[in-house]
């Protein structure tokens, strides 16, 4: 530290001694560049003490008594006439403590840091990740479990689904076709479709009875499939239920029946998400399925589909039936209708 400027000349008498055992002798006391210096009356340096390292015996009060710091033993007085080198010091030492570093501070503040870090970690990060994780080793089978434990809670408000011993082969087939595991036709409860953990589709009667060409139903289905392909079914149950939900399913093994029931009602009561066209169209590309037939039954002039219309995939090509028409007339009486 450079001393300040206005002390730079400064000098003062005083009494200093060593150690304790010594006779006080009189010295001249001056601030120089980080020091105060002590000479005898000679101007003989007797010791240099460090500006950062002074400590004062008495808080107030005449004579002023300093000492280095860790050394009490050797002391230094200035009286009160000397009161302007005792004003200068009490500066330097004022501004040297401002100065100095603060560990508690640091500590302090580094401990806030942690704490907020791991509290926007615990809120943003964590819930994200425990659901990925749980819907990554989360097994085929307990997958299925859980979309048929669903399924038995839709049922209860959407009503028993419709199946016949004729029709149910042709189901099955349909499934196969579309690369699902199980369709299943509900009288009502839901708009249209809906794709439940474990591979079960949701399909409201009205597409099968109401259109004529089976690729309309398939169209709904096919969809179904790209949006469980952008966000995982199980992964839309887990995020409605929480992180307690991940957490339960993660380490038991089971979803409550409060968190199915409440997904469940949301979950009829709300529109299906928005899939990208581009999405879409390449699942019925896969599928060999024309997209339009699916367009024109979602919006009759075409205005809102119109991308699945101009690049349906299947445009102009010879396509193998969805159903055989024996099937689909069979499939259009599963709920008596």
């Amino acid at each position: 530290m450079t001393a300040l400027k206005e002390y730079e000349r400064l000098e003062a008498t005083g009494l200093w001694r060593p150690t304790p055992e010594d006779q006080r002798r009189e010295v001249i006391v001056s601030i120089g560049d980080a020091t105060l210096t002590i000479s005898d009356l000679n101007d003989r340096a007797l010791t240099h003490w460090s500006l950062a390292a002074i400590e004062r015996g008495n808080d107030s009060g005449f004579p002023a008594i300093y000492s280095p710091d860790g050394d009490p033993g050797e002391t230094l007085e200035l009286g009160a006439d000397e009161s302007a080198m005792v004003d200068a010091i009490e500066k330097l030492r004022l501004a040297i403590e401002r100065a100095r570093p603060r560990p508690g501070r640091l500590r302090l503040a580094s401990v806030l840091a942690i704490a907020t870090a791991m509290i926007l970690l615990l809120v943003f990060w964590l819930p994200g990740a425990l659901t990925r994780h749980t819907v990554s080793v989360v097994p085929d089978i307990k997958r299925q479990d859980i979309g048929r434990a669903l399924l038995a809670r839709i049922e209860r408000v959407a009503g028993k689904a419709c199946i016949t011993p004729d029709t149910a082969p042709v189901l099955g087939r349909l499934a196969d076709r579309m690369g699902t595991r199980r369709l299943v036709v509900l009288r009502g409860g839901l708009a249209d479709s809906l794709h439940l953990p474990g591979g079960i589709i949701l399909l409201n009667k009205s597409l099968i009875e109401d259109h004529e060409d089976p690729a309309v139903v398939a169209g709904y289905i096919l969809t179904e499939r790209a949006r469980a392909l952008a966000m995982d079914p199980l992964a839309e149950l887990l995020d409605h239920g929480g992180p307690a939900a991940s957490f339960r399913l993660l380490t038991t093994g089971e979803v409550t029946q409060a968190t199915l029931d409440s997904y469940a009602e949301q979950v009829m009561s709300s529109p299906r998400p928005a899939l990208p066209d581009s999405d879409a169209l390449a699942v019925f590309a896969q599928a060999a399925v024309p997209s339009t037939p699916y367009a024109y039954a979602r919006d009759i002039t075409g205005e809102t589909v119109l991308g699945l219309i101009e690049a349906d995939p299947m445009a102009g090509r010879t396509l193998e039936p969805v159903l055989p028409d024996r099937d689909w007339v069979l499939l259009q009486s599963i709920c008596g209708g």
